[in-house]
Parts: C-alpha cells; sequence; structure tokens
C-alpha cells in the first residue's frame, strides 16, 4: 500500500497558522523566525497582490508552502506581469521526496496559465535550474539590493510566456514585505 496522495491547493486564511509552523520548523533557529513571519506578512502585503499561495497536504497536515507574489520591473517604460518566488518550504519530516519540486511547478504552471511573463528566484543555483530559472543579472534584471559576486547565480528569472526578457530591463521591485535589506543578504 503507497503512501496517501499528496494534494496541491491554493493556501486559505485557516492554513495560516500551519504555514508559519512549517517555516519555522523547516529553516530551524538560524532563520525560522525571520522567514515564518515573512510568509505570514506576505499574506496581508497589499503590494504583494496578486498573490499565489500554495500548500502541499498529505493526511490532513501541511507538509509543503510557497508563496509568489508580484514584482514590478523599475528602469523601463514598459511592465511586464512578473512574481517572485519566496519563500519555499517543506516539513523537515517530509523534505527530500520532491515537495517542494511539486509545489514550484504547480505555482509555475498555475502562473504560465495566468500569462504571467517572469518569475524570479534568489535561491540555490544547483536546485532552481532545474526548473528554467537562469542567472537574472545577465540578463539586466537586477535584485532589489545588490547581491555578493559570490552569490550572483542565486538570483534568477525564469521567462513563462516568450518573449517578456526581451522586453523589459532594470531593478526588480517586489512587495514592501520583501523589500528589507536582510531578506537579500547571504
Amino acid at each position: 500500500m503507497g503512501s496517501p496522495a499528496l494534494i496541491i491547493r491554493a493556501s486559505c486564511e485557516a492554513d495560516r497558522g500551519a504555514i508559519v509552523a512549517l517555516h519555522m520548523a523547516a529553516f530551524g533557529e538560524a532563520e525560522g523566525e525571520e522567514v515564518s513571519a515573512l510568509a505570514n506578512d506576505l499574506l496581508d502585503d497589499p503590494t504583494a497582490m496578486p498573490l499565489l499561495s500554495l500548500v502541499a497536504e498529505q493526511n490532513g497536515q501541511i507538509i509543503g508552502h510557497v508563496h509568489f507574489s508580484a514584482v514590478r520591473v523599475l528602469g523601463d517604460e514598459e511592465e511586464v506581469p512578473g512574481m517572485i518566488l519566496a519563500p519555499l518550504a517543506v516539513a523537515p519530516t517530509a523534505q527530500g521526496r520532491g515537495i517542494g519540486s511539486e509545489l514550484t511547478l504547480d505555482g509555475l504552471e498555475r502562473l504560465r496559465a495566468e500569462s504571467v511573463g517572469l518569475v524570479f528566484v534568489l535561491g540555490h543555483p544547483a536546485y532552481y535550474p532545474k526548473f528554467g530559472f537562469q542567472p537574472a543579472a545577465a540578463l539586466g534584471l537586477d535584485a532589489p539590493y545588490p547581491i555578493e559576486e559570490k552569490n550572483a547565480e542565486a538570483w534568477m528569472v525564469q521567462e513563462l510566456n516568450p518573449g517578456y526578457l526581451d522586453r523589459v530591463k532594470g531593478i526588480v521591485h517586489c512587495a514592501d514585505s520583501l523589500m528589507v535589506p536582510k531578506h537579500w543578504i547571504e
């Protein structure tokens, strides 16, 4: 008998406590408070809208969560519909089973269907390229705050619908909750 089905769905207000607890557990003492506060703050941040918040649920327990929140690219006359993936967490007991990948792929597919042009992420350069992300600064898309040269490959973008990467360059401006320097320092 296999393990119970994994359900990926949009989060609801009743999930908020479980989402915060999940990020605390996944990121531990070192980063847990900061990341869980960010996950919670994004749910109420009007500048994050439209916000796509997805949970992975198994046996009635939330074991994964991801946010995709709105971004604007400053420095160009044209605004391209964009989002940023942050944060992503999987319960420690469920890590290594592909749940983070499933959440990421599901979110990207939903955004593609909504005609979102670009999705950004500041994340592990060995993890996110498998989803189609590539270094963003090399394409003229700069993070809200400078990224140290040693971490430059961690700032990435993916073009979800063709034709957007050629149409916009500049500094990416995120939701107010994410526009805090501590979120951009490694």
